[in-house]
């Protein structure tokens, strides 16, 4: 067993560690099946022998040979450390920079196998999430860690440490980048192959970054998307007796079950990897599990009648379930569903994202690798088949939307009946839940906003509650604060003291909720001012999910509610990577994809470490207001008329900033007579 002194030791060499293989007490990644010819197949392996000294390369390069064709990627098994992998308290790390071992804390916790969906492969969720590409350099990059003080910048190069490089005290500490590719090879069949030879990654969102909190961000961000449908399609704030229908119960979706039983309706999930499931189930995130469809539909029926929170897994594939829903309405007449949606890895359908229901789990993982072309084909009809299935149901009066995992992009792909009459081919029949629920809330400037207590100390986490229920309560209270804003305080108080109840944590001890700009500053500079007097004892990172108003430009999610032609373009994402590094970030990331995949997406991410100190509080004051205001001023020259109304108040509130505003079009005749000319 390793201590963490060791693993900052750098790349252990002399001896090799012993070569244990994959182990068979974790989950694994899907076997790749990168397309490379002989000559890349030579790179892939001369590149991975580039982190070793020659006279090893003898030993080294036939097992990265056969990890290469057997699994389609060189991870260097032999080299995944024998320690208990998980965030460890901030002053147990050997640094010289409080910073550094706060990177070191979050990178840890991203790899825990409590927290990562597939540790041994250092994916984090999604399915392909990576923090790296391969262990070398996660021993390289803690050695770095260890040894850089505060005039010095890390650089992370999609997974690849690059290096120390001489920077101010006022520069970020560590810049990572990934996936950053040109965009006329941005292709997935690009990708495999780049990343097959070890010269891209893809980090999804707060992978890459290092920020991931465990399932509890998506479990809010899930909540809230709920609460806000039911809201806006069947008119209630209270869901009890209300179904909802979904899959997925991997690194992200695995909230799902959570968030239902928060709301008190039922919420039913399908997964077909059982290993997910019972996971869930051992943390108390799913009360029930059946791979009967008889006993599925029963336990709906009683729920609803009960009006019961209830959440329960299906151990099956989500298209028989909604196939079967189907044949219930049509027999009954009862529409046993209210509101629909799809967690699945549609944005790596073919690589283990989504399983086709024509196979088993087991049979599936074998024919992608075996028969990908075959596989392919039988996932495109499997998602035909549950469109076909959802359009029924929603004819009787489901509501569906698209939950940004890239669902109705791919249907669309595979030629299911998604496109919407007189949409120009562009615009699905179902919207994206950043088009009807999260946009208006983004255009409010609030997101996700989130901290991690590096004590790794329960007591510091419910001080910080505290600490932010009485912030939000006292905004909440002040006559000014709007009605919309005010339910979006609300909303997130009710969430906070529910919070430590459920029992949310998993891995580091962190916290997510929603706030708006004048939060999220009110927060961090509260939290910095606990941590100097001690009521908190170790410095706090604050962060954000990079799904947020500023940090990403999709156009089938975050920017999916643009209208004028900029959804496709990515200038906001990565002015807020840039203006974050020098207003006072301690790490910044820019990535390619996120969410709806490799190539339909820029997002980008930061950390920021509250020391106590002065210059962490202005740090902070800085960083934030940007953070925040550039996204709501890039949806305000869009035509958002909330981000309009958002963006004036914030200049009213702050002398420095003066955003262009948009002169909307008034007479719509006028314009139409000016084109028929």
């Amino acid at each position: 067993m390793s201590s963490l002194r060791e693993l900052c030791l750098g790349l252990p060499l002399r001896p090799l560690p012993p070569n244990r293989g994959r182990s068979s007490q974790v989950p694994h990644a899907p076997i790749r099946t990168p397309p490379l010819t002989l000559k890349e197949e030579k790179v892939a392996v001369s590149n991975a022998l580039r982190y070793f000294p020659a006279d090893l390369h003898s030993v080294l390069a036939p097992e990265f040979t056969d990890e290469l064709r057997q699994f389609g990627h060189i991870y260097m098994y032999r080299f995944c450390p024998q320690i208990d992998m998980r965030a460890y308290p901030i002053n147990e790390y050997p640094s010289q920079s409080t910073a550094a071992a706060a990177v070191m804390h979050m990178i840890m916790n991203n790899l825990d196998p409590q927290v990562a969906q597939f540790p041994q492969e250092l994916v984090t969720y999604g399915g392909n999430g990576q923090v790296f590409s391969n262990w070398a350099q996660f021993w390289i990059t803690m050695h770095y860690l260890s040894e850089m003080g505060d005039e010095q910048t890390l650089v992370m190069c999609s997974g690849h440490p690059q290096g120390l490089f001489p920077s101010a005290p006022s520069a970020p500490r560590v810049v990572i980048t990934n996936g950053m590719i040109i965009p006329n090879y941005s292709s997935r069949e690009e990708y495999e192959k780049m990343f097959a030879m070890g010269v891209t990654m893809y980090g999804q969102m707060t992978a890459g970054s290092y920020c991931y909190i465990g399932p509890q961000g998506i479990v809010h961000g899930t909540m809230l998307t709920v609460l806000n449908a039911g809201r806006r399609y069947l008119g209630l704030d209270n869901l009890s007796g209300k179904v909802l229908v979904t899959s997925g119960l991997g690194g992200m979706s695995g909230a799902q079950a959570k968030a239902a039983v928060i709301l008190g309706c039922v919420g039913v999930v399908a997964e077909v990897d059982e290993a997910a499931l019972r996971k869930r189930q051992q943390q108390g995130w799913l009360m029930q599990v059946t791979n009967s469809l008889d006993q599925c539909v029963a336990q709906i029926r009683e729920a609803r009648r009960m009006k019961k929170a209830l959440s329960l897994g299906y151990h099956g594939n989500v298209v028989d379930l909604w196939e079967r829903l189907v044949q219930e309405s049509e027999r009954t007449g009862e529409l046993l569903v209210d509101l629909g949606s799809d967690q699945t890895s549609c944005h790596n359908p073919f690589s283990g994202g989504y399983y086709p229901v024509q196979l088993t789990f087991e049979a599936a993982n074998q024919m992608m690798h075996t028969d990908p072309k075959e596989f392919q084909r039988l996932v495109q009809e499997s998602l035909r088949r549950q469109v076909t299935a959802i359009n029924k149901l929603s004819e009787k009066g489901m509501f569906f939307w698209d939950y940004g995992n890239a669902f109705l992009l791919e249907a669309k792909r595979a030629g299911a009946d998604v496109m919407k009459d007189g949409g120009g081919g562009t615009e699905f029949k179902y919207p994206s839940y950043v088009q009807h629920i999260m946009g208006d809330i983004f255009s409010l400037g609030f997101g996700p906003f989130r901290w991690v207590c590096t004590s790794a100390d329960p007591n510091d986490l419910a001080e910080t509650d505290a600490i932010v229920t009485s912030i939000l309560e006292k905004m909440m209270s002040e006559e000014e604060t709007e009605g919309a804003v005010k339910q979006q305080y609300s909303d997130n108080i009710q969430w906070i003291r529910q919070a430590a109840k459920h029992k949310l944590v998993v891995g580091s001890q962190a916290r997510i909720l929603y706030s708006d700009q004048r939060g999220r500053i009110s927060i961090a500079v509260a939290i910095n001012q606990a941590v100097a007097a001690g009521r908190i004892k170790a410095p706090v990172v604050i962060s954000r999910d990079h799904h947020d108003v500023s940090g990403t430009d999709s156009p089938f999610r975050e920017t999916s509610n643009i209208y004028d032609g900029s959804a496709f373009c990515a200038d906001m994402a990565v002015q807020n990577f840039v203006g974050d590094s020098f207003r006072g970030a301690t790490w910044v990331a820019l990535h390619n994809g996120g969410g709806v995949g490799w190539g339909e997406a820029i997002n980008g991410g930061f950390g920021l470490v509250l020391n106590g100190s002065k210059d962490a509080e202005e740090r902070a004051r800085m960083m934030l207001n940007w953070d925040v205001s550039n996204g709501v001023a890039r949806r305000c020259w869009s035509g958002s008329a909330g981000a309009y109304q958002t963006i004036c108040r914030t200049m009213r509130e702050n002398s420095g900033l003066s955003v262009t505003l948009p002169h909307r079009v008034e007479d719509e005749a006028m314009l139409d007579r000016a084109l028929r000319r």
